[in-house]
């Protein structure tokens, strides 16, 4: 199979989707691997580097797009991308439909075999392509949340593992996933007293036990929400539906009831986010203010330290882009129930139910029929 890995061209993506350990190993196997020159440079990863791996270096984007078979990117495509749509393309990446309707609608359109990473889902519910990076968001989450509190951050002014005889910081955290786990780990390792809610009663008790001082837990209480908003300096969303729209926890009169100058940081952005005042931002124009809140909403927040991101997300994907490349999605998908889960979008349908349901259509009943015959 022919495998295209083009330059990103999201505002201050430095990721690319494929070191030189993945070439080596796809080209060994008998696949050619394209990659536009200069797609490695945010990551460390030279050109000859890749030469030396076995990659032909292609000069232009479009030519990777157009004569690759399978396109392996890290963020969804951007409108001057579209036209490289075209049938038979598979597109693996991650792509976070829900909130984009414009793009769902290209896609279909074009007959583009869409697979998304966040939606490659295990049976036992848990996402390996969306952990790396949810780990990777979760630890930065906090670390950037420290720095707008500062007051050259706009910020309250304060630290937020406190100091003799000062209280900490209170961080919040919507969510008990990986991001809101790493995120935990990060703000009591940094002193802070962290508050978590989630939906899990179990997981909720085994964190408990982790992390015994400076954390409690609670349920999704309505009330208990707003009294912990109006104490928090720092609120992290990290809640998430696999494939569908973020449930907005956090609406407009409740954000006025916390303190100005307080933060808030909106992980779930990618999804469309779980506050009623998130807008999606970008690494050069990172923060907005709504209500004397800085809101951080950065929709591809590991890109601030690519070459941690890029090879912490190469190393999950790898095994799945050789499994598609050896034996063609069709085959790949039906012997891989994970693999088939992450399919959105076939020969102009939606095929994955949560996508499906924000997009507003009807999900196609069984998935597996569309690769059969």
């Amino acid at each position: 199979m022919i495998i295209g890995v083009p330059k990103e061209i999201k505002a201050q993506e430095n990721r690319v989707a494929m070191v030189q350990a993945g070439v080596k190993q796809l080209t060994k196997a008998g696949h050619r691997v394209l990659i536009e020159q200069g797609a490695g440079q945010g990551s460390g990863v030279s050109d000859e580097e890749y030469r030396v791996a076995g990659a032909e270096m292609i000069p232009a984007a479009a030519d990777v797009w157009k004569k690759a078979e399978m396109v392996v990117k890290v963020k969804e495509p951007l409108s001057r991308e579209y036209r490289y749509f075209r049938p038979g393309l598979i597109l693996f990446t991650y792509l976070h439909l829900a909130p984009l309707p414009e793009l769902t609608g290209q896609l279909l359109v074009a007959q583009v075999s869409a697979v998304g990473y966040e939606t490659v889902q295990l049976a036992d519910g848990s996402l390996p392509l969306l952990a790396p990076m949810s780990e990777v968001a979760g630890r930065l989450a906090v670390q950037v949340g420290a720095r707008y509190l500062e007051k050259e951050g706009g910020g309250k002014g304060i630290l937020l593992g406190g100091a003799g005889g000062v209280e900490p910081g209170r961080v919040l955290i919507l969510g008990s996933g990986t991001v809101g786990q790493n995120s935990a780990r990060v703000a009591l390792g940094m002193g802070s007293m962290v508050m978590m809610m989630g939906r899990n009663p179990q997981r909720l008790a085994e964190l408990r036990q982790r992390f015994p001082h400076r954390f409690e837990t609670f349920g999704h209480e309505q009330s208990r929400l707003e009294e912990e908003l109006s104490r928090a300096d720092l609120t992290i969303g990290a809640v998430l539906v696999p494939g569908g729209a973020a449930p907005k926890l956090v609406t407009r009169k409740m954000l006025k009831t916390m303190q100005p100058g307080s933060v808030v940081v909106d992980v779930a952005i990618d999804q469309g986010g779980c506050f009623a005042t998130s807008q999606a931002t970008t690494h050069r124009e990172p923060v907005y203010i709504v209500d004397s809140i800085l809101h951080y909403c950065v929709a591809n927040m590991p890109g601030a330290v690519p070459r941690t991101s890029t090879y912490a997300l190469t190393q999950a994907t790898l095994p799945y882009i050789q499994n598609i490349a050896d034996h063609g999605l069709s085959a790949a998908v039906l012997a891989d129930p994970a693999l088939l889960a992450g399919v959105n979008t076939h020969r102009g349908r939606i095929l994955n139910q949560a996508v499906a349901r924000a997009q507003g259509v009807s999900p196609v009943d069984n998935s597996a029929d569309f690769f059969k015959g």
